[in-house]
């Protein structure tokens, strides 16, 4: 068995190198594989990811000529990749690597194909990175159980974790944050369980290099309504 950690990267020269260390560093019970997709990034994000890839052998580092949004850099990702399990991984450092095992355990007990890491479950978090983007993630999670009849709990969690066979199934057109809400929407409507499992969170602020911004959650909120009545 083998994870691969998919790393969208768009100007994150202050912590990539920092990340890319815990990715490296996190222990896992399987053989691990690391897929980066700088998006066109234009702050030295790219010489930085250079430097790393060369002190880590199993990184497979890809370059987009021009941003396409973290969806295209996914879907990029996701044809690089080789594991049987695939995991997303922002090039922030809000979300603890050391945690993959926990996430794709239900994957590997065969209790499950999908797994998100729910930062609402981990009673710990208590920081957000403002009101407004903690109550947009929750009318966007509202909004998935209401038209899918689901119960989630974070729905726009970065740790997402698959089983690969999903991605033979169900495939995603968006290039945005709006792929999150798409794939999940294909997912539900599939019949598939999304179990959840918290997770620890370190939220930084928009002035910290944060880029999801409020028009992105009823972006979101669109794209599952879409996909609730669109194939």
């Amino acid at each position: 068995m083998k994870l691969s950690v998919l790393i969208p990267v768009y100007n994150e020269v202050n912590t990539i190198k920092e990340l890319i260390d815990k990715v490296e560093n996190a222990k896992l019970s399987i053989e691990k594989e690391v897929i980066i997709v700088d998006d066109g990034s234009t702050d030295g994000s790219r010489e930085l990811l250079r430097e790393k890839a060369k002190e880590y052998k199993n990184i497979k580092l890809i370059f987009h000529d021009k941003n396409l949004g973290k969806g295209g850099a996914i879907r990029t990702a996701i044809k690089a990749s080789c594991g049987d399990i695939l995991i997303v991984q922002d090039a922030d450092l809000e979300y603890d690597p050391d945690e993959y095992e926990k996430v794709i355990a239900p994957i590997l007990e065969g209790e499950t194909k999908v797994v998100y890491g729910s930062r609402i479950l981990e009673k710990r978090n208590k920081e957000k990175s403002s009101l407004t983007f903690y109550l947009g993630g929750r009318m966007v999670t509202l909004t998935a159980n209401i038209l899918f009849h689901a119960k989630l709990t974070d729905e726009p969690t970065c740790y997402k974790a698959f089983e690969r066979g999903i991605f033979k199934e169900i495939s995603f057109e968006s290039n945005g944050f709006e792929w999150e809400p798409e794939i999940t929407a294909k997912i539900l409507k599939k019949g598939y369980k999304i179990v959840e499992v918290p997770i620890s969170y370190h939220p930084r602020k928009t002035k910290e290099g944060k880029k999801i911004k409020a028009k992105d959650g009823f972006k979101a909120i669109a794209t599952l309504i879409k996909y609730r009545f669109v194939n």
